[in-house]
């Protein structure tokens, strides 16, 4: 196997719906142990991502649309075509096809009380002046829930007057990144009902688009958090939620690691519900249900 492509990440879950099903009912196209391995193999070399046994449904469901797609008859033909240089182009509709982004506006709400309550408040006690800034990384952003939840949490509690602040939102799926910057959104309960009335603008039925003078304080990038990261100086907050789980310990380590280097002295780190740093990084403390911060 050839593996000379650029890393990507996949996010895989376990959930199917009633079209994958029937895609797997079906069974049209050829997918033995041997493809499977392949593309298991093929994935951990360019991402470091573990792919256990119980991911071949899913492999299988999200991949035969692009097989349909490309007029290919078998998984054979696929992991040929992805392993070839003319292949390199259909690695991005591979990771958009397996990639799963669950996301929904202020989920885990106490991570938002956290920075609403604690970070911000600290931050307005002890810097007072104008001028100041503060850096916000949302890693692995999906299509755009969680930079404007946090956008919104940063337009209630800033006097944005007074304070540069500013979003990095990125992630490596370039169909989420370019619905996070058009789409309009369906009303969510979760949304605070004053958030909903100063930072969206209603539409037709129940949906809404968000404000322009939240959507500035926000930039969109594709990265792949595996490859060197292009940012200069620190932030002082990340959000890294149900990302790193699907990476195997030493990508984990490696990650956190990193985070900690371009984390400011005392910053904030938010992981997923299922995520810990334990036995993975000691260059944080745990304050809080899964809200680190940096010490070192």
């Amino acid at each position: 196997m050839q593996f000379e492509i650029d890393k990507h990440k996949i996010n895989l879950n376990n959930a199917l719906s009633h079209e994958e099903l029937k895609f797997i009912d079906d069974r049209e196209f050829v997918f033995n142990e041997d493809d499977f391995n392949f593309i298991k193999e093929f994935i951990y070399q360019i991402t470091g991502i573990v792919l256990h046994p119980e991911k071949k449904v899913m492999v299988y469901a999200r991949l035969s649309r692009r097989l349909r797609e490309l007029n290919l008859h078998s998984f054979a033909e696929y992991c040929r075509l992805i392993n070839e240089p003319q292949g390199s182009k259909e690695i991005t509709h591979l990771i958009n096809a397996l990639t799963t982004n669950l996301t929904k506006f202020f989920r885990e709400s106490h991570h938002f009380d956290h920075l609403k309550n604690i970070v911000f408040g600290d931050f307005k006690k002890l810097q007072p002046g104008r001028n100041r800034s503060f850096r916000i990384w949302s890693a692995g952003c999906s299509s755009g829930e969680e930079p404007y939840s946090i956008a919104m949490v940063a337009a209630d509690s800033l006097n944005l007057n007074e304070v540069d602040c500013k979003i990095l939102a990125t992630d490596i799926d370039t169909q989420m990144l370019a619905s996070a910057q058009t789409k309009a959104y369906k009303a969510s309960p979760e949304i605070p009902k004053d958030y909903l009335q100063r930072f969206c603008d209603l539409g037709v039925g129940d949906t809404f688009n968000v404000k322009p003078q939240i959507k500035r304080l926000i930039h969109f990038k594709r990265l792949n958090l595996l490859e060197a990261w292009p940012m200069k100086g620190l932030f002082d907050v990340i959000f890294c939620r149900n990302v790193a789980i699907y990476f195997d310990k030493d990508t984990q380590i490696n990650l956190f690691d990193r985070f900690a280097d371009i984390l400011a002295p005392n910053g904030w780190l938010y992981i997923g519900h299922s995520e810990n740093l334990h036995h993975i990084s000691e260059r944080f403390k745990l304050l809080n249900k899964t809200i680190y911060q940096k010490i070192s």
